[in-house]
């Protein structure tokens, strides 16, 4: 069990935590000395809060790694495996285009936090499982590995980044290029 910040702490925290995502959300590299600049309190109050940007921007992406993590957990309740492994990778994609930080902390070798570790875990595992049930419902092409899904989905992440145009429609743009790509993994019948 954690011991809770004093208030003062947690203000700076709070305000740490809300300069990075700003940064994040505009393309801008962490650094903990901006971050602290920007945010107006001294540079070791930044690193008390987080011994690297890493851990900043892993405390970032918190919210949507949780966000993903309990959706896979709803998905994995639903009996139709088809819909559930389609609701949980659209809600995937619109992640990866609607948070900048998720891509990078996603695609990290290894991880600063172990919450961080501990919801990827979650999310990939969701994923996998969601994607063996589709598998064996024979609503999935048999030949369609779960090594597979990150990349298609980074794919299409990628791809409507490029060729969305504003948030929005990056979006819809991802929507509709993930609803193609499952058309061609659906097994035909």
């Amino acid at each position: 069990m954690t011991t809770p910040l004093r208030k003062d702490a947690a203000r700076n925290w709070d305000k740490i935590v809300t300069v990075a995502r700003a940064l994040v959300d505009e393309g801008v590299p962490l650094q903990l000395n901006d971050v602290a600049r920007r945010t107006g309190v001294g540079v070791g109050t930044v690193y008390r809060h987080f011994a690297t940007p890493e851990a900043l921007l892993e405390t970032v992406a918190t919210p949507c790694l949780e966000a993903l993590a309990a959706h896979g957990e709803r998905a994995l309740a639903d009996a139709d495996a088809w819909r559930a492994l389609e609701g949980f990778l659209m809600r995937t994609v619109e992640a990866q285009v609607g948070d900048a930080s998720l891509a990078p902390v996603a695609a990290a070798p290894s991880d600063a936090l172990p919450r961080t570790t501990e919801l990827k875990k979650a999310v990939w595992s969701a994923g996998d499982t969601l994607l063996r049930r589709a598998r064996e419902a024979g609503a999935v092409r048999p030949d369609l590995a779960a090594d597979d899904l990150v990349p298609l989905m980074c794919g299409i992440a990628y791809a409507a980044q490029v060729h969305g145009g504003a948030t929005a429609d990056r979006a819809a743009t991802a929507r509709r290029y993930l609803a193609t790509l499952l058309e061609g993994l659906r097994a035909t019948p």
